[in-house]
């Protein structure tokens, strides 16, 4: 929920993989916690010997269901472009497999540089460093501690599951209503900094 709105389409994969399973799967729900990884969620409706299996189909599911119905969030497209119009690189590192992510942002037409998947929390931090971002922008309290493994300035949208007032108690450097206050922000930032600019979201 930070550069796509994927909640319809998320949705729609829990409600055919509960059909196929034969599983009740609240997907209302499952999106009011959309962040941490699929085998996590999958723990709440399955028998832990079954969620490999289950997280298989789900992906399986992913691209044909999920990709389709995904929409981009405001301001998103301007965020990138503002990184961009100052030189700089950007790198979605995300909870999802990389193909799958891949896909959903050659779908929804971002220009990013590079994209790093099947992590979340802290464990996005190798690849923010890797990268040499120094901004990390995720709608999640576990982005707030990637961004601190990876020693990036930690930029926060509330448009996920958390408050502002949660993400800003959590510890984010920045908390923005939404990607559309980003430009404004960045274009400021940038005055105050000096080195990269290179930008995970």
């Amino acid at each position: 929920m930070t550069l796509a709105d994927t909640r319809a389409g998320i949705a729609a994969v829990y409600d055919e993989l509960g059909r196929r399973l034969g599983v009740p799967i609240d997907s209302a729900v499952v999106i009011s916690r959309i962040g941490p990884p699929l085998e996590h969620e999958l723990t709440y409706w399955l028998p832990s010997e079954e969620i490999p299996a289950a997280a298989a189909l789900y992906r399986s599911l992913y691209p044909v269901t999920a990709v389709p119905m995904t929409t981009l969030m405001a301001g998103a497209v301007e965020a990138v472009a503002e990184v961009r119009r100052h030189g700089g690189r950007v790198i979605v590192v995300t909870g999802k497999q990389s193909a799958t992510a891949r896909q959903t942002v050659d779908f929804l037409g971002l220009d990013v540089d590079e994209v790093v998947g099947s992590v979340f929390g802290a464990a996005k931090g190798p690849a923010i460093a890797n990268f040499g971002a120094a901004v990390y922008v995720g709608d999640h309290v576990g982005d707030i501690e990637a961004a601190r493994a990876g020693r990036a300035v930690s930029v926060t949208v509330a448009t996920g599951t958390y408050t502002a007032e949660e993400l800003r108690d959590h510890g984010a450097d920045v908390v923005l209503r939404d990607l559309t206050g980003f430009a404004a922000w960045y274009e400021a930032w940038r005055i105050t900094e000096i080195g990269t600019v290179s930008t995970v979201m």
